[in-house]
């Protein structure tokens, strides 16, 4: 503000009306730019679920190429493959399911059906415990929330002008929004309500398919012991998930309640 006064005190002492004329245009350029960006959030956050799955489906794409996938030969496919053999789809959208080869520990499942685990994650927690991760990252789509994210990202200032106002059709996105799109994917963050939902669907997700959904607290618990380790590899959606304390207490406690009322039991290790 003190800038303003600086220059609209100059331009009255050299009498010149060329600076104020130039400020009211840069007013009017900047608010024409604010009416544009505007209409082309709105636009990416209205845009139908096809358009929504379809730009998943191209940054997913290009997180397979960037990232080391496991062959189908890997221990880590085998293992996934054998734990969601019976998985095929999720409120009509077709699941498909990738190992990506890094101790990082992470987990993600998109709108468009694609679900991408961490070896380091396979690694940490047998299989419940996996499986209740997985059912949470799915539910996060079941619920909409990947959608919803993925919309937001499009809104943002480095995609809005990928996308017409008007237009219906799938914009050609270059190399470095699909990167950036991405990186919304891989590290979602996901309001508390959200989580809970999602908590909750991967503990009827493991009643289901007939798994003792104390699993979900288990993985939980060892996932919060985590937390505070320096040299953790948690990343993206997982660190996400448990980037508040208290909250992840509560939330492991709301789950233990809800195994104590449906009469189960922490499982014995092996």
């Amino acid at each position: 503000m003190r800038k303003r006064h600086i220059l609209i005190g100059a331009a009255v002492a050299v009498g010149s009306v060329t600076i104020l004329s130039s400020c009211t245009s840069m007013q009017g350029l900047n608010n024409q730019r604010l009416e544009s960006a505007l209409v082309k959030g709105t636009q990416a956050l209205t845009l139908s679920n096809a358009q929504v799955q379809e730009y998943v489906h191209q940054a997913v794409a290009q997180m397979d190429r960037q990232n080391k996938v496991a062959p189908a030969s890997s221990k880590y496919t085998k293992r996934l493959n054998n734990l969601t053999k019976d998985l095929k789809s999720v409120n009509g959208t077709p699941l498909n399911f990738k190992v990506y080869e890094t101790n990082q520990i992470n987990a993600f499942a998109c709108a468009d059906g694609s679900v991408r685990v961490y070896s380091g994650l396979m690694d940490l927690m047998d299989d419940g415990e996996l499986l209740s991760v997985i059912g949470h990252e799915i539910g996060h789509v079941a619920n909409e929330d990947s959608k919803n994210s993925m919309k937001q990202a499009l809104a943002n200032s480095a995609l809005m002008d990928a996308l017409g106002s008007t237009s219906t059709t799938i914009a050609a996105l270059t190399d470095s929004q699909l990167g950036a799109l991405a990186q919304s994917l891989m590290s979602a963050k996901y309001s508390r309500k959200e989580e809970n939902r999602a908590d909750e669907y991967g503990y009827n997700f493991l009643k289901a398919c007939n798994i003792n959904p104390y699993y979900s607290v288990m993985a939980m618990e060892k996932l919060q012991s985590m937390e505070d380790n320096s040299a953790s590899r948690m990343s993206g959606t997982i660190a996400n998930m448990f980037s508040d304390h208290p909250e992840t207490s509560e939330r492991i406690s709301h789950l233990e309640k809800m195994c104590k009322k449906d009469g189960y039991t922490r499982p014995t290790k092996k």
